[in-house]
């Protein structure tokens, strides 16, 4: 999966999923691909870096 489709992947999971927000980029792998998000299993390091991204988007949702 090229690494621009990530991101947007990743927000429309948690915006449709937020129970996966607090899950880690290696638990991400498989659940993207499970659900469909993804056609092929992503880079690790691809979706840690499309995580912290998309965590900023939700600033409510981090810890105080």
């Amino acid at each position: 999966m090229n690494s621009t489709h990530l991101l947007p992947a990743i927000r429309e999971l948690y915006s449709r999923r937020p129970e996966y927000f607090d899950h880690e980029a290696w638990e991400l792998v498989h659940v993207l691909y499970s659900l469909h998000y993804t056609d092929d299993l992503a880079d690790e390091a691809e979706i840690a870096a499309a995580v912290e991204a998309a965590r900023g988007d939700y600033p409510q949702w981090r810890a105080a």
